[in-house]
């Protein structure tokens, strides 16, 4: 019999590969399992293209089971080399214990924490990674790993050509070594994660069989992209950060409130908790009618990030300002140093709403631009100082722009 967390999991298109779905199915069907799911502190946030194998843990907590959160403090000092062309730049010890309390806010706004059977338990693998030297990490782990296997994998095979360092060749036995601690110390047996680290997560299975006997899973999400079918992610820029100091709540509703037409149904099986039924009758509505569909979306996933009263003031604030006379206090806003007159594109990059003049430019003759209400259309128009001064991008970028 098919267990109801895979059924939930599958109808919400969740499921991207698994490494034995009938072993899976019958360790659920036997009771409550504990589940890792791991995040390397490149940055002090979360993002949206994080959220997919994190809202599954998310069902997986809601069902009975217990997560456990990992922040990779150690494998974080070596740099993940799946899905990049070159290696991940070196951080300082002050920039990986600000990431690593930054990725603990994250997860705890998804997962409940606490002390119950279901409750969620937060790692670093820093903590058992430290007390390997590497004379020890070589004796207990060494024999274990072939090089012909790893450099099978794909996140070696693409960086070979390119200058993949013995740094992060290593990077895989970390990972494994990982899920061998949580299935000792936490009787772990799942770790989910998604698509790009596939590779990596199978070594753990092979390592806990190896090492113990004992057979692990993993289960692995498909991966977010954007609208080009870009992956959704820092390096590629176009990140939609889940801490409120990165992405505003009122940005966060955004993102989602603006996503085009083709995703709304995946979007609200993925990223809010509505029942199947719902989102079947919100995903049938055509037309002007879908919009509604997109701001149950935008509310219900701020809501699970950001808190009830964030969403609904976030959502008020977006209604607000596309009916005009809207309250700037709840506006995303940025601070610049202006002491002159500025012409409207180099006074459009100070806000950061373009990368450069020549886009700037572009969007000013299309009509895209307006100051405090009024459309510019002059590339050559000047922008005086003032305390504050809203700018509208297009039809659905705000920004309140605050003069030092």
């Amino acid at each position: 019999m098919q267990n109801e967390l895979l059924k939930e999991l599958q109808a919400r298109g969740f499921i991207n590969q698994t490494s034995n779905l009938d072993g899976l199915n019958d360790a659920l069907n036997a009771g409550k399992i504990t589940a890792y799911l791991g995040s390397d502190p490149t940055a002090d946030s979360l993002h949206v293209g994080h959220l997919v194998p994190v809202m599954m843990m998310r069902w997986l907590q809601k069902y009975g089971h217990r997560p456990i959160a990992l922040v990779g403090g150690a494998t974080g000092r070596i740099g993940d080399p799946s899905g990049r062309d070159s290696g991940r730049p070196m951080m300082t010890e002050e920039t990986l214990a600000k990431n690593v309390a930054g990725l603990k806010k994250s997860f705890a706004k998804f997962f409940r924490f606490g002390d119950g059977k279901s409750d969620a338990v937060m790692v670093d693998n820093y903590d058992w990674m430290k007390n390997y030297s590497h004379l020890d990490f070589l004796r207990d782990f060494g024999t274990d790993f072939t090089v012909p296997r790893m450099l099978s994998m794909d996140s070696v095979k693409r960086r070979l050509d390119n200058g993949m360092t013995f740094l992060e060749f290593n990077y895989m036995t970390f990972q494994a070594v990982d899920f061998l601690t949580l299935y000792r110390e936490h009787n772990c047996v799942l770790q989910t994660c998604g698509a790009d680290q596939w590779g990596n997560a199978i070594m753990g299975i092979e390592l806990i069989r190896k090492k113990l006997g004992k057979e692990a899973f993993v289960l692995s999400t498909a991966l977010i992209t954007d609208a080009n079918g870009n992956k959704i992610g820092k390096s590629a820029g176009n990140a939609v950060w889940v801490n409120e100091d990165k992405t505003s709540p009122y940005e966060y509703y955004q993102y989602f409130r603006n996503i085009s037409d083709d995703l709304v149904e995946k979007f609200l099986k993925i990223f809010t908790e509505l029942s199947l039924d719902e989102i079947a009758r919100l995903s049938a509505l055509q037309g002007a009618e879908l919009n509604q569909a997109k701001k149950v979306l935008a509310f219900c996933a701020t809501e699970i990030a950001h808190g009830t009263e964030n969403a609904r003031v976030a959502e008020e604030t977006a209604n607000a300002l596309f009916a005009g006379g809207a309250n700037m206090n709840n506006v995303p806003s940025i601070e610049i140093e202006m002491t002159q007159d500025l012409g409207i594109l180099d006074f459009l990059v100070l806000t950061g709403l373009f990368p450069s003049k020549s886009e700037a430019r572009r969007m000013v003759e299309q009509g895209g631009i307006q100051i405090d209400g009024d459309k510019i259309t002059d590339p050559r128009s000047m922008i005086s100082p003032k305390t504050e001064t809203m700018v509208q991008k297009g039809k659905k970028v705000f920004l309140k722009v605050i003069v030092k």
